[in-house]
């Protein structure tokens, strides 16, 4: 290219509306390299140099590093690629505020008394919040030895999805259910249900139905349905009735509800969970006992 086509970093900067400071910064990291030296030393750019600036410049105003801009000049990293990690980023940032904001209106509404315990609880909890603790409770929960696909399944039924808005009394909520899954006795009894123990059959079969059973449930409790016999109860006991190798008989059906009746409970975890996801979708605690109380309902106006 002719010198005389040549800019000097004080032309380069008037023409790209920056200032030579600008310039020079760019050009000391290696992001817009001179074209030539002039016979004094100075540097010189050609037009190209126009277009690298203001792409620069564009990348930078979406607050990319300098270190990343650099890559995706050279190629080595695709905008596509960058500009995900930056939305990945964002969305963190702005989860993190929006629980901030809801846990310090938390704290601004509640009564004085009220505070210390609620600091607590808020302060227990990472932000932006996680739900893996709630995960590690399942499957420490469990019976051992489920198929990882069974694993998975019932971990995402039963993990609730945390709001991309909480309000303060869905923080309230998470944070007690948090403290509840991380306690070292989390739950009214310590005990693990029946089907959990070296008598309970096949806990594989079991929640292979159950899973069925509440799916078929969740419809009625969500019409607001008064417990009943029919297909979500059949499924619900054929569940324990063939993971223990028997069949369905009106004398297993009463020995199931006692069986149910005495297992441990952890309501304190689903009526949390529902205080977190609204009363919109049913949590399996809430299908469980729909069909247990279908199943005693059943069984006592068999006896009338």
């Amino acid at each position: 290219m002719p010198p005389d086509s040549m800019w000097s970093i004080g032309e380069l900067a008037e023409r790209a509306g920056v200032t030579v400071k600008t310039v020079r910064f760019y050009s000391d990291r290696g992001l817009l390299p001179e074209g030539t030296r002039s016979s004094g030393g100075h540097r010189r750019y050609g037009p190209d140099a126009l277009d690298r600036l203001h792409l620069i410049r564009s990348l930078r105003t979406l607050d990319l590093p300098v270190p990343e801009v650099g890559r995706i000049l050279d190629e080595e990293d695709t905008l596509e690629d960058v500009v995900a990690g930056k939305l990945r980023q964002i969305g963190s940032r702005l989860a993190a505020l929006r629980w901030q904001e809801a846990a310090l209106q938390l704290l601004q509404e509640c009564a004085p008394e009220e505070r210390a315990e609620r600091l607590r609880l808020i302060g227990a909890v990472a932000v932006p919040p996680s739900t893996a603790p709630l995960a590690r409770f399942w499957r420490r929960w469990l019976p051992p030895r489920l198929p990882a696909r069974l694993v998975s399944a019932i971990v995402d039924q039963t993990v609730p999805q945390l709001p991309e808005g909480p309000t303060p009394a869905q923080v309230l909520a998470f944070t007690r259910l948090y403290a509840f899954v991380t306690a070292p006795c989390p739950g009214t009894g310590q005990g693990q249900p029946a089907a959990h123990g070296p008598d309970g059959g096949r806990p594989a079969v079991l929640y292979d139905g159950l899973g069925e059973a509440y799916g078929l449930a969740a419809g009625q409790v969500r019409a607001e349905r008064s417990p009943h016999e029919g297909e979500a109860l059949d499924c619900f006991v054929s569940a324990y009735a063939r993971s223990r190798g028997t069949r369905d008989t009106p004398a297993f059906r009463r020995r199931l509800s006692g069986l149910l009746a005495a297992d441990p409970r952890i309501d304190r975890y689903w009526d949390l969970t529902a205080e977190l996801t609204g009363p919109s979708e049913p949590t399996p605690g809430a299908t469980h006992d729909w069909l247990c109380a279908a199943l005693d309902e059943q069984i006592a106006h068999a006896a009338g």
